[in-house]
């Protein structure tokens, strides 16, 4: 019997292309534009812009891949 979940795993981590750095950066850049997001800093179309940035830098960093970077076929992740 297959097994989805570890079959999708081992996908997911075939095609990540991003290294531990970039990811941290990643999650920290997400952060603090989701702080000022919410912390009313920013206001109007630049906030909503600079949260829906914070959000898809962090779900990036969550699966380890970063679509922009294919065309240019670049990797920060370790061999």
């Amino acid at each position: 019997m297959l097994n989805l979940s570890s079959h999708l795993e081992r996908r997911l981590f075939m095609f990540q292309n991003m290294g531990l750095y970039d990811r941290i950066i990643r999650v920290v850049v997400g952060l603090v534009l989701g702080g000022l997001y919410l912390g009313g800093v920013v206001e109007g179309t630049t906030a909503i812009v600079l949260f829906v940035v914070g959000l898809v830098m962090i779900a990036t960093s969550a699966i380890g891949f970063c679509p922009a970077y294919l065309p240019f076929k670049i990797s920060t992740k370790e061999k």
